[in-house]
């Protein structure tokens, strides 16, 4: 660890920011919690526009440093106060597939089960498109069968022969499609893997 940790995290429950908070705690690292108002958007107020121009979440303030981004906040965090069992060093065999996987759960996920959100959820019902909903349910039926055949398999965890960021990655987008009804046709694989993901105290801080 480079330096002791002066750490706030600006979180709204149920965003990307459970992501960064379940990472923290399974690091045991220190941390000062801001909860950021997200009822409307854009999230926060004017003064959090100094910490997160676009007003999203989540953000970590590092001392005087400030980084945005769940997925980057991850590694930063993992190349900080690492050398950590959640991070998949480079000399390790799974290092390719930790990578992968860690980005996947945001990049490779994230237009289609937005898509599936806004259209099923978060839009007005006026302003949804039935046929936009059907193709991303589509898409994202793809995904997770992916995940589940060239992910996970029959693997406890996705990468390194444990718990890592890559399952923390992935565990909260099967998170979001839970929270809009969307998981129960998932690969049989992956809803046990969610079970097991979710059965961690982390996780139970993190998503509260």
């Amino acid at each position: 660890m480079s330096h002791t940790p002066d750490l706030t995290l600006y979180h709204a429950p149920r965003t990307r920011s459970i992501r960064v908070r379940w990472l923290l705690e399974e690091m045991g690292l220190p941390y000062e919690l801001h909860t950021v108002q997200f009822a409307t958007r854009p999230a926060g107020d004017e003064s959090y526009a100094l910490i997160h121009p676009l007003r999203k979440v989540p953000a970590l303030k590092d001392g005087d440093e400030i980084i945005l981004d769940s997925i980057a906040i991850m590694q930063y965090l993992l190349g900080r106060y690492g050398p950590s069992p959640l991070d998949v060093a480079p000399d390790e065999a799974d290092y390719g597939r930790f990578l992968h996987w860690l980005h996947f759960g945001e990049s490779g996920m994230i237009m289609p089960v937005s898509l599936l959100l806004a259209h099923t959820q978060l839009l007005p019902e006026d302003k949804r498109d039935p046929n936009l909903a059907k193709w991303a349910r589509y898409e994202t039926d793809k995904l997770l069968d992916f995940a589940s055949t060239h992910g996970l398999g029959d693997r406890e965890f996705i990468a390194g022969d444990r718990f890592t960021a890559a399952d923390i990655s992935m565990g909260y987008m099967f998170f979001l499609l839970k929270l809009i009804r969307q998981f129960s046709d998932a690969p049989e694989n992956l809803k046990s893997y969610f079970a097991r993901l979710t059965a961690r105290p982390s996780w139970v801080i993190a998503s509260d």
